[in-house]
């Protein structure tokens, strides 16, 4: 079997056709010569890897690709590695909301002590965490630890941040007896902005009405924090969100504080492997910065 036709395939494949495969390939080849090298690996195999029009794997394509993904896709990262660039380049995952705050300052660190320092930055949610570090896209994911981390999966505890409950400014309630007062049978009835029942941040809401004896149902499920803050400044209802140290409600809400004993969300920094040294210092970091966070 040619090595040069596996890895043609596999751009292929990771581009979905031959045509995007061609454009974003690292070195050039024309689309005449990637159709028939591609033909001669079918031809050899006996099986079609996949169809044109619309472009799809077949069965055999897809446990090819899967055979030969893990190799190719390293190759880039294995050269950078071996010259160097790669000991200077951290590629970290983090929410949208986690990118914006705070972490700006932490790299700005790392960057001082690190001046030929390469960042790659991906935005994720909570779900992709542990599927990004397994496949090694990211040397190290800020997310909160919601539950038991999957094997080869590391943590370090950061912060422990409270659940904000919001209002419009000029909603008169100020205290959450005023909205419990109103519920029946502890069924609370205002409508609810939140983010979908599987996120951390809804989970442990309700983990903490049910320690109150008490439910509260969303009537609007939207997908970032930011969102939640835009429609409760538009009166679609109350919002649950996350109360971040240093950050600042704008004039337009306000929150109204939970019961004491609420629980909050952990947030941590999570990796697989050993950490490489411009990985390892970020994480330093920021643990030293959320240390003086939560002093604040």
């Amino acid at each position: 079997m040619n090595p040069h036709h596996l890895e043609l395939f596999y751009f292929v494949a990771k581009f979905r056709g031959i045509t995007e495969a061609v454009r974003k390939m690292p070195y050039g080849i024309q689309q005449p010569a990637v159709s028939g090298q591609i033909l001669q690996l079918e031809d050899h195999l006996g099986v079609k890897l996949f169809r044109r029009r619309p472009f799809a794997l077949t069965p055999a394509g897809e446990e090819l690709f899967e055979f030969i993904e893990p190799f190719f896709s390293k190759l880039e990262y294995m050269a950078r590695r071996l010259s160097g660039e790669e000991s200077q380049h951290l590629r970290l995952a983090a929410s949208a909301s986690a990118l914006t705050h705070h972490l700006p300052n932490v790299l700005q660190k790392l960057r001082d002590e690190h001046p030929n320092l390469r960042l790659t930055l991906k935005e994720l949610t909570a779900s992709e965490v542990e599927s990004v570090l397994v496949k090694q896209e990211a040397d190290v994911a800020i997310a909160v630890l919601h539950r038991k981390a999957a094997a080869g999966i590391k943590s370090i505890k950061l912060l422990e941040l409270p659940l904000a409950l919001l209002a419009p400014a000029s909603c008169p309630v100020e205290k959450f007896k005023d909205i419990a007062k109103k519920s029946i049978g502890g069924h609370i009835q205002e409508p609810l902005v939140s983010l979908p029942g599987h996120e951390a941040v809804e989970r442990v809401f309700q983990t903490g009405l049910a320690g109150q004896n008490m439910t509260w149902e969303p009537t609007m499920e939207v997908s970032d924090l930011a969102l939640i803050q835009k429609y409760v400044e538009k009166g679609f209802g109350f919002g649950i969100s996350v109360d971040i140290p240093g950050v600042s409600w704008p004039d337009s809400v306000k929150q109204i504080k939970l019961p004491k004993g609420f629980p909050k969300l952990s947030l941590g920094a999570l990796y697989s492997g050993e950490l490489k040294p411009v990985a390892k210092r970020f994480v330093d970091l920021t643990q030293s910065y959320a240390l003086d966070l939560g002093g604040q």
